[in-house]
């Protein structure tokens, strides 16, 4: 993507199924679930740079005995950061008590992150505050064991007011209305409720109080005061949880939004964001992890007892088809043949935009992300020019000279790395001028790759903003004098904004809506535009259920190829030569290629969730009323 685009959130548990002392005799350490951990974030760092997080819980320990640890890192590089503090720890410890190094009871006992149950966290953060507070996971304290919780997760809210507004009506304060926190009340505020009601049932059955303890832990439904909790959740969320007692749950939005997978063995429990990653870390193959249904909840319970429980009733599945195209960890065993696919169905644009004239037409990509829809186009075009050699030779029949054979053969597809993504360039310069000279360097080129006249087809995942393109990327791809340049996405036109958990929330930062903006103005119907004001306005006090999206109406004037056109227009520098022509995938397409990530709303303004209707609304109040500020 050349726009960078702040996004997601990772999340790994892992629950060690087998006393440590078994780790330490079978792997060597006593510290494999930290290793592991370890590996788990840094597969998904792909997912989170803002910030990381790091918990555990160890179990069965005695009071007094520090049982929960957690530390967490806004630095430049926080994994390595947040590991580098607990191995520091830990090897302070080993040495001021070699005694430990071979008595597992004691590290377990006296040294900090060594416990069955651990929790990690990679964030990007999407609204600017990037303090260590802002940084999962988040802790509620308390002296009761089981109303400890620690709560990570990849998620936003689109309702957090409303949620808000719940704690206040049950009398609560909370300390800030961000919906990490909000959440994590819900849930710890039905948690008391459960365990005050337990406490309740055991003392009527004759139990002391130091008694009721393990008790209240042994009979706590998770799945029940998830079921109250999630009510009125509306938003996109993998939510990871661990209580103090050592329970532990991963809870996945009703529309699968956002992604969560699982494994399980003899030895341990696993969820993760990314199936790569598990996959990867434990090397295991890809049918053994499983992928956590819409709406259900993995609860690991302290004794190691792992189930699946529908928390809420499962909707159509909405998977984010964007988190496929670009988020996602790549070495994804269904994502690569995902990506592959995008690229194969853009090549009937690509082929009518170069008049059929391969021979004449470099073709590249912009790296990195999309250099696998890049294959997939490459395959196609060679499937293409395969067709036309053996229609060629068909029709000579067998007079066909070795020389017209070897004419026809030698004809394929020419291939270039012709971008390249320089080192990032501070632009520390605040003098406009300056400033943009350094950023049209971001990207160099591949001199002598194009020849002059050639037209160029570069392939990017996205276009959403078109900054670095009209900056960066158009003018140094110019210099090389292609008669034309013809820049396609694979996703299509991003129209709307996002409001579970991607940063792509004002309206006007889209190229896509500035160009729609543009015809309007051109075609004289900017009435249009203040009509959808007034009805955007007219909704503000309805009630999610009943909104609806307006914001399409912008767009319905014009097709997208009218769209794709200006955004060419706008994107080409007043001094480029080469003609310049932006191509997008199409829906269908876009479907066909991620059949079961059918999560759209960012290219049609379908929601899968009525909030997001609301939030698009708003985000075109802002614009039209000039309010530089977040929709929800």
């Amino acid at each position: 993507m050349s726009d960078a685009i702040k996004h997601e959130c990772g999340i790994s548990i892992i629950r060690l199924l087998k006393p440590l002392e078994y780790y330490k005799e079978k792997y060597g350490t006593a510290f494999y679930g930290v290793n592991k951990m370890y590996l788990m974030m840094e597969k998904q760092h792909n997912r989170g740079q803002d910030g990381a997080g790091f918990a555990s819980i160890k179990l069965d320990m005695d009071a007094g005995e520090r049982f929960m640890s957690r530390v967490r890192s806004s630095e430049q590089q926080p994994i390595q950061d947040i590991f580098a503090q607990i191995n520091d720890r830990i090897n302070a410890s080993l040495k001021e008590n070699p005694e430990y190094v071979d008595d597992v009871a004691m590290q377990k006992k006296h040294i900090p992150y060594i416990g069955e149950l651990l929790l990690g966290h990679v964030r990007y953060g999407t609204f600017g505050k990037n303090s260590i507070e802002s940084v999962h996971p988040f802790l509620r304290q308390n002296n009761w064991m089981h109303r400890n919780l620690i709560v990570a997760g990849n998620f936003n809210m689109t309702n957090v007011n409303e949620l808000f507004d719940n704690l206040v009506q049950l009398g609560q304060h909370p300390k800030e209305m961000a919906d990490t926190v909000t959440v994590m009340e819900k849930i710890g505020h039905f948690l008391d409720d459960e365990v005050a009601k337990l406490y309740k049932q055991i003392k009527k059955q004759g139990y002391n109080k130091l008694e009721a303890s393990p008790l209240i832990a042994e009979r706590l439904k998770v799945h029940k005061i998830l079921r109250r909790a999630a009510k009125n959740f509306d938003g996109g969320y993998a939510m990871a949880g661990l209580l103090g007692h050592g329970d532990a749950f991963v809870l996945r939005d009703p529309s699968g939004i956002r992604p969560a997978y699982h494994y399980q063995d003899d030895e341990i429990v696993v969820v993760a964001s990314e199936r790569p990653a598990i996959q990867t870390v434990f090397n295991v193959p890809f049918d053994k992890v499983e992928e956590l249904d819409p709406g259900h909840a993995i609860i690991i319970k302290k004794n190691g007892d792992t189930s699946v429980r529908q928390i809420l009733e499962p909707k159509e599945r909405k998977a984010c088809s964007f988190e496929r195209i670009y988020f996602s960890r790549g070495s994804d065993k269904e994502i690569y043949k995902e990506r592959k696919e995008l690229g194969k169905l853009l090549f009937p644009q690509i082929l009518s935009s170069i008049d059929n004239d391969i021979k004449n037409t470099v073709f590249s990509y912009i790296p990195n992300t999309a250099e696998t829809s890049f294959f997939g186009m490459v395959i196609e075009a060679q499937n293409y020019l395969n067709k036309k050699k053996e229609e060629q030779i068909l029709s000579i029949g067998s007079k066909i000279t070795s020389e017209e054979l070897h004419d026809i053969l030698k004809v394929r597809p020419r291939i270039e790395k012709v971008a390249i993504k320089d080192a990032k360039l501070r632009t520390f310069i605040t003098q406009d001028s300056s400033r943009d000279d350094l950023v049209t360097h971001i990207y160099d080129i591949s001199y002598g790759s194009v020849q002059k006249g050639d037209n160029l087809v570069i392939i990017d995942d996205s276009i959403v903003r078109g900054t670095t393109l009209k900056k960066s990327i158009l003018r140094i791809l110019d210099r090389l004098s292609p008669k034309k340049i013809i820049v396609v996405s694979s996703a299509p036109q991003i129209r709307y904004p996002d409001c579970y958990g991607i940063d792509m929330a004002k309206l006007e930062d889209f190229i896509a809506f500035k160009a729609a903006l543009q015809l309007h103005k051109d075609k004289g119907t900017m009435n249009l535009v203040e009509d959808i004001y007034k009805k955007c306005l007219g909704q503000v006090e309805s009630k999610d259920s009943d909104v609806i999206n307006y914001v399409r109406d912008f767009y319905a004037p014009f097709t997208a190829d009218e769209i794709s056109l200006k955004i060419g227009e706008l994107l080409s520098p007043i001094e480029i030569k080469a003609e310049v022509e932006i191509l997008y995938q199409n829906i269908e397409n876009l479907h066909q290629a991620c059949p079961k990530n059918l999560g759209d709303w960012y290219f049609t303004g379908e929601y899968p969730t009525a909030g997001g209707n609301r939030v698009v609304n708003r985000a075109f109040i802002n614009f039209f009323e000039g309010k530089n500020e977040r929709a929800y």
